[in-house]
């Protein structure tokens, strides 16, 4: 352990990380969602942002940042890749990233220059010990040379500190650098974008090398047993990468740098694990009461943490998509209780600590706490009551002593609710194993049936084109919808729709019941712009040109090249409501008001339909 125990919380790292590069003058920017944009035609795009720099890969490939050439955020990421190794002393399904940019500006010697300062200043930095780190660079392959720039920059930062840098660093000699292949020191975001090599830092946590130069083999045989552990990196983006292959250099070189809080907090609070920083600990003295082992008190509270972050950036549980992940990790968190129950009582402890924990950087956790313990309550409770059947019917399929198909398996998913990880953990405990490869053929197949189903929802969604009443009810949705993104938040999307002469029905994506104030406050904004007598408007353009234009879209395969979007308001940029749609609509929006100018628009029912989905039924009278 570091001898020296800290007393630097987790927030004080991460404020004077900023500070310390704002004073070097890059721009602080704010943590982008977790949630990525979605991109239409894209077959590897992420759901989540997954590293500190996804956000900014437009800025890294040379588009101009509107704040500059320097820039400083702490990214929230999530990952699900690890996920089998939750549990242990470093993994985190959730986490930040601390990271500083330079987009064309400074380089190499720069970035780093001021990594070094800023892990071993007492004053300005975190004040570690600089004879305990040790450095890694990229020993070259057919895509790059080897990065002797680097190696040369590290050497004369360390002599200029008097630290002993060992012998050469080609050499079987005891040193402080080593050079090491692609798959430890060069980073890339997946096969399309910017990508280059990159210098990591480790730090020796135990002492146990008293400073002192030490041999590649001592490196990585303290590497594979966290006896060092990796506190910093610097990518320097050099390259770009298309369909998987390196097809030149960037115009501008840039700079990912940084480091993930959790670990960093870890090495400076002088702990070997993260659950015993400050980030975990509240929760932690919760889970060590709702499980009988560390490994599992550890998945719950790490689950909970991702789930907590997931829900305030908009996600709710469901069987596709980023609500798949989430739903995943809240039933893995409740399969790992004692009992396989997470009571309301806990669940609010747990949401109540990580709110506390945070609230200095992303006080919406409070703004939201109810409405995430609801959701993580919704959700636990109904598992815990499908698992005892499921586990049931689990039991009756593995009493062949039998390998599990993966058609059994996605039985088990699709009809009790158990996610394939967790069949897999109820199999492994009976030492067979489940076809994973043909559950995810199981389960693609379920995914385009439902696909296909809300298309021709979203067809049929029109009873009569030709009824006036069914035109305004179709103009009153769109304002509906947009009104719903006012009042709820941006994580609000259609589900569907159903349109009479008598009546709208909207379905759309919400994780609450809505009040009674927040349905108030759609009415009296779709009635305003009623009354507001805006022109609605229609314009066909590339469908290229109209993702750019903000226009809300849905079922993005039924659309052509050429697209039709429906405005509501003077002009397309600053309409109040645009979304692609084939019509027809109301000219103006008075009509909405009837013959006689007497009619408002009120929600009748507003009601659950499926896990996260609401349906709303309005009138216009």
């Amino acid at each position: 352990m570091n001898p020296k125990k800290s007393l630097i919380s987790a927030n004080t790292i991460r404020s004077r990380f900023l500070a310390f590069f704002a004073a070097r003058g890059h721009a602080v920017i704010p943590s982008a969602s977790l949630v990525t944009p979605d991109e239409k035609g894209v077959t590897n795009a992420t759901l989540f942002n997954t590293a500190g720099m996804q956000p900014l890969v437009p800025y890294l490939l040379g588009e101009p940042h509107p704040l500059g050439t320097r820039l400083v955020d702490a990214q929230k990421c999530l990952r699900t890749v690890d996920i089998d190794d939750i549990g242990d002393k470093t993994h985190a399904t959730f986490f930040e990233m601390l990271g500083n940019w330079s987009l064309g500006d400074y380089f190499k010697k720069e970035a780093i220059n001021w990594s070094y300062e800023f892990l071993t200043s007492p004053e300005q930095g975190l004040g570690l010990d600089p004879k305990r780190l040790y450095v890694t660079v990229f020993e070259g392959d057919a895509n790059a040379p080897r990065d002797d720039e680097a190696v040369a920059i590290w050497q004369e930062v360390f002599r200029g500190h008097n630290i002993d840098c060992g012998g050469d660093t080609t050499s079987g000699q005891a040193g402080r650098i080593f050079y090491m292949p692609a798959k430890n020191n060069w980073w890339e975001a997946g096969d399309n974008g910017p990508c280059g090599p990159d210098t990591e830092m480790f730090y020796d946590l135990t002492g146990k090398f008293g400073g002192q130069p030490i041999t590649k083999d001592q490196y990585l045989a303290a590497d594979e047993s966290r006896e060092v552990v990796e506190v910093w990196n610097d990518v320097f983006m050099q390259y770009e990468k298309k369909d998987g292959r390196i097809i030149g250099k960037l115009p501008k070189p840039s700079v990912d740098t940084g480091a993930g809080l959790e670990r960093l907090t870890m090495t400076i609070q002088g702990v070997d694990n993260i659950y015993d920083t400050d980030l975990f600990k509240p929760a932690m003295a919760i889970t060590n009461r709702l499980a009988d082992s560390l490994s599992k008190q550890r998945i719950i509270a790490d689950h909970i943490r991702a789930a907590v972050f997931l829900i305030a950036d908009g996600v709710t549980p469901s069987n596709t998509g980023r609500g798949y992940i989430l739903r995943r990790l809240i039933r893995k968190a409740v399969f790992n209780t004692t009992g396989h129950q997470l009571s309301a009582g806990a669940i609010a402890d747990l949401v109540a600590a990580y709110a506390e924990v945070y609230n200095e950087t992303y006080s919406i956790l409070h703004t939201k706490i109810i409405e995430i313990s609801n959701v993580i309550r919704e959700e636990a409770d109904k598992f815990s009551a499908s698992l005892v059947h499921g586990i049931k019917e689990f039991e009756k399929i593995a009493k062949s002593g039998q390998d599990i198909s993966g058609v059994q398996a996605f039985q088990l998913f699709s009809s009790y609710g158990l996610p394939i990880d967790l069949t897999v953990a109820l199999a492994s405990a009976k030492s067979l194993t489940v076809d994973k490869a043909d559950f995810e053929a199981e389960f693609k197949k379920h995914q385009e049936l439902s696909r296909a189903g809300a298309e021709q929802k979203f067809k049929g969604g029109l009873a009569d084109t030709n009824d006036p009443m069914v035109v305004r009810y179709h103009t009153a949705t769109h304002l509906l919808h947009q009104a719903l993104h006012d009042v709820l938040g941006d994580h609000v999307s259609q589900k569907g729709s159903n349109i009479t002469a008598e009546r709208l029905r909207f379905d759309f994506a919400h994780g609450a019941k809505m009040t009674d104030e927040e349905k108030k406050r759609v009415e009296e904004i779709v009635n305003r712009k009623i009354a507001e007598a805006l022109p609605v408007q229609q314009v066909i353009m590339p469908k290229s040109e109209a993702e750019q234009t903000g226009a809300r879209h849905f079922f993005g395969d039924k659309y052509g090249e050429e697209v039709s979007i429906y405005f509501i308001g003077q002009d397309l940029a600053s309409a109040y409501s645009k979304e692609f749609c084939g019509g027809p609509h109301v000219s103006n929006t008075s009509e909405l008001a009837g013959p006689e100018g007497s009619w408002h628009f009120k929600i009748q029912k507003e009601e659950a339909v499926a896990q996260g989905i609401r349906r709303i039924k309005a009138i216009l009278a």
